[in-house]
């Protein structure tokens, strides 16, 4: 019997005749917050699906709690990239939508929208939220089942940087109160690492893991932890190590000038 709040063993996983997941195996701890990294297509958000039980056709085994996903499905929370919120419904509906209408006099969801700042806005509607405020209604309704291990894909890419550092401290405080695991997938080294305790890279497809960084940092953590750093760059060694897609800065460097010899990496803002 196993100790792990999760243990996934993916042995592969295809669509159709392309095999986008080897041989990926590792298990999280009850508390633990694991950032999954990786370049587009290594299979990040297909492992999530796997975990949440939304994906049977693999070959391999995932055990939560010892038992098959689909025995705790309430037990499992998923915070996608876009909050998918339901136009029609007020916050609070939204996030108790399993109760219906009756979500708007639940005193939980009261404790959540109060715990995510978002107190006086229950009867608001979607369309009166902000990305920010949408992303945080979709936070305390990932949280409503209380459950034991929270799902995250990409959840603050859609929003700006300041936001992003504040959904990013939300989120570590409100998980922190619950007790909740957190199992992330980002693109950003940056958010994995000042969020994290581990971090898990992936290589490119098929994906599979090329290594894993300690983030031993203590919490609550300083952004300018120099210590932060080390690990942004001992994930980016292993980026670069498990594909030949992903960035390269050693040339951009070697042909700048001396004064562009360092580079701040949390100061980076890419826009697409």
């Amino acid at each position: 019997m196993s100790h792990n709040l999760l243990d996934l063993m993916v042995a592969a996983k295809d669509f159709e005749a392309l095999r986008v997941i080897k041989n990926v195996r590792f298990g999280i701890d009850s508390g633990e917050i694991v950032s999954l990294v990786g370049p587009s297509g290594c299979g990040k958000s297909t492992l999530l699906r796997i975990i949440a039980g939304l994906d049977t056709s693999y070959r391999g085994d995932v055990r939560i709690k010892d038992e098959p996903p689909h025995l705790h499905s309430r037990d499992v929370g998923l915070i996608f990239q876009e909050p998918r919120l339901l136009p029609w419904l007020t916050v609070a509906e939204n996030v108790a939508f399993e109760l219906g209408r009756k979500g708007r006099h639940d005193p939980y969801v009261t404790q959540l929208l109060a715990e995510v700042g978002l107190g006086d806005f229950a009867t608001a509607y979607p369309k009166q939220l902000s990305g920010g405020m949408a992303q945080r209604v979709a936070i305390a309704r990932g949280l409503f089942t209380q459950p034991s291990l929270l799902l995250l894909d990409e959840p603050f890419s859609a929003v700006d940087a300041f936001t992003r550092r504040r959904l990013q401290d939300l989120l570590l405080s409100v998980a922190g109160h619950h007790g909740t695991t957190l199992l992330l997938v980002t693109h950003d080294v940056n958010e994995a690492v000042y969020l994290s305790d581990r971090v898990i890279v992936l290589a490119d497809r098929p994906g599979r893991i090329s290594g894993q960084v300690i983030v031993d940092a203590r919490r609550p953590r300083d952004r300018r932890n120099p210590q932060l750093a080390k690990r942004e760059a001992e994930v980016l060694t292993l980026l670069n190590d498990g594909t030949n897609q992903f960035f390269d800065l050693s040339y951009h460097l070697a042909a700048a000038p001396p004064r562009w010899q360092a580079i701040r990496l949390s100061s980076l803002n890419f826009a697409i």
